[in-house]
Order: structure tokens, then C-alpha cells, then sequence
């Protein structure tokens, strides 16, 4: 027992480092690889910002403050990933800072989905006598038998409140885990049931499941109808930012409390997990921060209405015999 306490590092028990500790011990490859990932967030705002002085100047007012939530995720994420790479006690913060921003973010894109269509009238109006399809996932994908709901304010007013339900209470669970943290009640690491952690976290994540199901719903319904507007690559774009901002995270941190991931003084495991993270989130934000400008700044005319292109097949199918005559 003796042995096993002499080989192991002290350091991999203790807490993260400061960043004056971190800056003092970094080497040349050190300082290349945290130079160059410092770069790419700085630059990662950069586009973000031009990016919104477009979306202000160019986009229709309805549109401006939607897309420009939306176009934030990524460069929010990096930077925030950025902060938490050169204070590693701040961790718990930045990280609640991103996952708080994008739980908003996942009420936004349902609602650009919709403003899209030209807002709730225009959309209603479009999708009269259509009906949802709610076998989709992440809750009910495997569930083909479910019934169809009719398109109507109702179900409208259920698909918002089931996301927007996710951007108040993640709020609300964040402050509340603050609130605990200040007490010494509330810690990441620990997984005892007397602890915090174990009671917010599965219950957030049954939120956010909750959440992104009427996203996933409205977007199987519109995705035909927006294709010109390019939605299925933003909605790959979204649906990107949600794995690698949540699940990669989730699992590169459960591999280290368990362990799996090896101590580095002076980073203790679970603090090199969380580093190993942050340093690859900051690099697929800014890839991811490069194709949604892409995809998001440009012009582009309304959509048009599917009873003037019925109009317009009508009349050159009856155009077409007298043609051919």
C-alpha cells in the first residue's frame, strides 16, 4: 500500500493547476500547440462578429437575432473551450457557459426553422391539412406504429414549449449548481448518491433529449420544403455542434474518472480529460465556425408558396397539347 502511494505522483491528486503554472512549464511544442489553438478561437470570434455586423445589414429583422444565435454555437463553444485550456479551475464554468448557450441555441434553430416558412401564419398556412410525423428520434425513432399529429397552433405551441422548456430549466440547473458549488455540494467527480451531481445531471440530460425531439420533428417536416435554403446542411451543422459539444465531452471525461486516461503533472487525470477536450473542441468549432458562414451568410429571396407551383404546373401542362398542335 506503501508502494503503491510512493509511485504515484502527488500532483495526480491534486487540483487543476493555475495558469501562471501552466505558462511556466510549457515547452516548445507546448507553446506552438497553445499559441495556435489560442489563434484559432481568437479568429473563431472574429468571423463570428463580421459575420453579425452581415446578418444586421442584410438579413430581414424578423431573421436577424434568430441567426445570430444560432450562428454563435460554434464560436461561443471555442472560446469558452479556449478559456477553460488556459484555466483549468474554471472548467466547470466555461463548460456550463457553452452547454447554457446552446440549450437556447436548440430553441432558436426550431424557431428559424419556422421563420423560414415565413413565421407561424405562413407556416400554418402552408401546412394545412399536413399532418407531423413524430416517430423520429432521439425519442421515438424506433416507434414506427405512432400515429401522425395534425399540423395545427396546438401542435405548433407543443413543439416550441418542448424546446424552449430546455433553454429556462438549463438555465435554472446551472445557477442551481453554482449556488451548491459555493457549499461544497456540488461536484462533477462525484457520483455517490448523496451528492448533487448524480440527481442534475441525468436530469438535464433527459431534458435536452426532450428538447431535441421536436427540433428533429419539425425538421423532417420542412427539410423538403427549405431545402433551397440549404437547411440540411445547417442541421448537420447543428446536429455536429451537439455531439462533439455533449457526447464526445461526456465520454472523454467519464474515460477520465475512471482512469482510463492517464495522469500528466501537472494535470491529475480527470483535469488532462478535460484538457484533452477542450483543445479538440477548439479546433472542430473553428472548422465548424468556417462552413457555417458558408452556409449562413448570403442573400436569399422567400421562399415560394406551394399553391403558385402547382399554378405554374397547371398551366404548362395545359400549354404543352397546344403546343405539340
Amino acid at each position: 500500500m506503501d508502494a503503491t502511494n510512493r509511485s504515484m505522483d502527488p500532483s495526480c491528486r491534486q487540483e487543476p493547476p493555475l495558469a501562471i503554472d501552466i505558462i511556466l512549464q510549457l515547452d516548445i511544442f507546448g507553446i506552438v500547440l497553445y499559441s495556435v489553438l489560442t489563434f484559432m478561437a481568437a479568429v473563431s470570434m472574429l468571423i463570428y462578429i463580421e459575420e453579425c455586423i452581415y446578418i444586421y445589414r442584410k438579413i430581414p429583422s424578423h431573421k436577424k437575432s434568430i441567426i445570430i444565435w444560432v450562428n454563435g454555437a460554434a464560436p461561443v463553444i471555442g472560446t469558452m473551450s479556449c478559456l477553460g485550456m488556459w484555466i483549468p479551475r474554471a472548467t466547470m464554468f466555461t463548460d456550463m457557459t457553452s452547454a447554457t448557450y446552446f440549450a437556447i441555441v436548440v430553441f432558436k434553430f426550431l424557431i428559424l426553422m419556422i421563420e423560414e416558412c415565413g413565421g407561424d401564419e405562413a407556416f400554418l398556412k402552408r401546412s394545412a391539412n399536413k399532418t407531423f410525423r413524430i416517430s423520429t428520434g432521439p425519442c421515438c425513432c424506433c416507434c414506427p406504429c405512432l400515429p401522425n399529429v395534425q399540423v395545427n397552433r396546438r401542435s405548433l405551441f407543443m413543439l416550441k414549449l418542448g424546446a424552449f422548456q430546455f433553454a429556462i430549466l438549463k438555465v435554472v440547473f446551472t445557477i442551481l449548481s453554482i449556488i451548491l458549488w459555493t457549499n461544497e455540494n456540488y461536484d462533477v467527480a462525484d457520483l455517490q448518491i448523496t451528492g448533487a451531481a448524480i440527481w442534475i445531471n441525468p436530469g438535464v440530460g433527459i431534458l435536452t433529449i426532450i428538447a431535441l425531439w421536436p427540433v428533429a420533428i419539425m425538421f423532417m417536416h420542412v427539410r423538403n420544403t427549405l431545402r433551397s435554403l440549404k437547411i440540411i446542411p445547417k442541421y448537420a451543422m447543428y446536429q455536429l455542434v451537439l455531439i462533439l459539444s455533449q457526447l464526445q465531452s461526456a465520454i472523454i471525461n467519464i474515460l477520465a474518472m475512471n482512469g482510463t486516461i492517464a495522469c500528466s503533472p501537472p494535470y491529475s487525470s480527470q483535469a488532462r480529460g478535460y484538457l484533452m477536450s477542450q483543445q479538440l473542441l477548439i479546433l472542430e468549432m473553428f472548422i465548424i465556425t468556417l462552413v457555417t458562414r458558408l452556409l449562413y451568410r448570403r442573400e436569399y429571396d422567400p421562399i415560394p408558396d406551394e399553391e403558385s407551383d402547382e399554378e405554374k404546373k397547371m398551366v404548362v401542362h395545359s400549354e404543352s397539347p397546344a403546343t405539340t398542335a
